[in-house]
């Protein structure tokens, strides 16, 4: 038995999901890095994302991809027009406002996914987890305080409607216990990359990115998006939803310090401080699930 596979499926959740998290951590400052129009971003992540959700699909699933295609359903088909509108949301909230304003409102989507799945698949989260959540919605909320006032009100909805479409998407492929839906994301990306591509046609400059920027955008949307999001994706499978996002907000603490160190901005004492009580926050919490765990099962903890 291979050292995945001697995992428990709690523990299994855990890697992906915060593997996933860490890979996507990047993902705001490369957009911010790459600084292409709104439309070109998006047709550039949409296409070349799509073709990397492909090989995944087919590396992991060989000939059963058409199978593995046929068990999504119509479920599947809404996550990939949910996540093609997260995926809009968070690009165009980061060309609109700040990094710090859409980090700070992608964080809700732990808080947006609970109540989804308490009231539509009546899940019960034991109370350290609402704990948890509310500890790492208040650091990231000192993480962004000081560009609170600086973001507009389009960027801003934008970002909520990231945070919203990705607690629908996670809620709902808690419906369909042990499909992946990953392989949906290939269709998610080729209806971003052909709606953003009509736009970018119509408007008056269609010139292609520079190298530099290019090579950003490859480097971003055919491996890091890709592999990070297919991780993410498989998470619902393992864990609860709202705990799915929780893992996320590694992602946005991470991301932040990523664009602290590479942008060379100065972090507020405030923003440590957040970035201190999400990390403790989840590290306790893990620490404190794995004792559960080991103790329900009958195990010792080791000193």
């Amino acid at each position: 038995m291979g050292p995945v596979s001697s995992l428990s499926h709690r523990q299994q959740g855990l890697l992906l999901t915060g593997s996933g998290a860490l890979i996507m951590a990047p993902d705001a400052l490369l957009i911010k890095i790459a600084d292409l129009p709104d439309a070109e971003i998006l047709m550039w992540r949409g296409f070349l994302s799509s073709l990397g959700f492909l090989m995944i699909a087919l590396l992991r699933y060989g000939r059963n991809t058409l199978l593995a295609y046929r068990r999504c359903g119509w479920i599947g088909i809404v996550v990939a027009l949910l996540f093609s509108l997260t995926t809009c949301g968070f690009v165009l909230g980061n060309q609109y406002t700040s990094a710090g304003n859409v980090l700070m409102i992608l964080a809700s989507s732990p808080l947006i996914a609970a109540a989804l799945s308490w009231v539509i698949l009546k899940e019960r989260l034991p109370r350290r987890t609402w704990v948890a959540i509310l500890l790492c919605m208040v650091g990231i909320s000192l993480i962004a305080l000081d560009d609170a006032g600086a973001g507009s009100w389009i960027g801003n909805g934008f970002a909520l409607m990231a945070a919203t479409t990705l607690a629908v998407n996670f809620t709902l492929c808690r419906t369909r216990p042990g499909v992946d839906m990953s392989p949906m994301l290939v269709f998610s990306g080729f209806l971003v990359g052909i709606v953003a591509g009509m736009f970018w046609l119509m408007g008056s400059d269609t010139s292609l990115p520079a190298a530099n920027q290019l090579a950003v955008m490859i480097l971003l949307c055919l491996f890091i998006v890709p592999c990070g999001v297919t991780l993410l994706q498989r998470g619902p499978l393992y864990l609860p939803s709202a705990e799915v996002g929780l893992l996320i907000l590694l992602e946005v603490v991470i991301g932040t310090l990523l664009a602290w160190w590479i942008l060379a901005e100065q972090p507020a004492p405030m923003a440590m401080v957040g970035s201190t009580l999400v990390l403790g926050t989840l590290f306790a919490k893990g620490l404190y699930d794995r004792r559960l765990e080991l103790r329900l099962r009958g195990g010792s903890v080791s000193p």
